[in-house]
């Protein structure tokens, strides 16, 4: 079984777990400068390996400071092959409303249907996300209020909420501006994903070292007032 303790980085002073879903986002751009935990596919997959590495890590003393998932999304609103960090996260899988809970909301869980994530990188542009089991598609966005869909950052959040730990979430637009038809339909943009979520580790790096994680919380703040 794959070794969590690989696949935390020290980046500026500060020990990271980088989390993906796949190896086909993981190009020659990031593999230069990390080695993330791929928890597959899917929000139960992404929930599993996560809390799995962070549990062996926390077990061991030796879990990280901060937690980034980072890969590809859809939208259909955001510049494509543009990569944005998550300024708040929604999981568009949870529906108790007959029994009278908000949509989205977990039953008896103390968290609102959708959670602000309160570090941010200077400089990268934020967009709002959708976490579900379903790849989105055409008419599929109409349900979704939120500008971009995945289908891991919402489990990466809960795994790393309960380690007390914070959570940047990196998304490049790899797909919506027309049906998905074809696997390629994914792939297409990946290559320059790879690129620009490379770039914005850089940022990451250079902000850890200068201010800590303060600066990320600095440049949250910061993003909010802008609104």
């Amino acid at each position: 079984m794959d070794d969590p303790a690989c696949h935390i980085l020290s980046v500026g002073g500060h020990k990271v777990l980088f989390v993906m879903a796949t190896r086909q986002e993981y190009g020659p751009h990031l593999q230069a400068r990390i080695d993330p935990l791929i928890s597959g596919v899917g929000p139960v997959e992404a929930a599993v390996e996560t809390a799995r590495a962070l549990a062996v890590l926390d077990h061991r003393g030796a879990g990280p400071h901060l937690v980034v998932t980072l890969g590809s999304a859809g939208s259909r609103r955001l510049d494509h092959a543009e990569v944005y960090q998550v300024a708040r996260v929604a999981y568009r899988d949870m529906d108790a409303s007959l029994l009278g809970f908000e949509k989205g909301r977990t039953p008896f869980l103390d968290e609102p249907a959708v959670v602000e994530l309160p570090h941010r990188i200077a400089g990268v542009r934020s967009a709002s996300l959708s976490t579900g089991g379903a790849i989105i598609s055409g008419p599929g966005y109409d349900a979704i209020a939120e500008e971009m869909v995945d289908m891991e950052s919402f489990a990466v959040l809960r795994a790393a909420q309960r380690h007390g730990l914070p959570l940047i979430g990196l998304r490049g637009i790899s797909d919506g501006r027309s049906d998905l038809a074809r696997f390629e339909d994914w792939t297409e943009y990946l290559h320059i994903v790879d690129e620009k979520l490379a770039q914005a580790l850089d940022l990451l790096a250079a902000q850890l070292a200068a201010g800590g994680l303060d600066a990320l919380a600095a440049g949250a703040q910061a993003q909010e007032e802008r609104r």
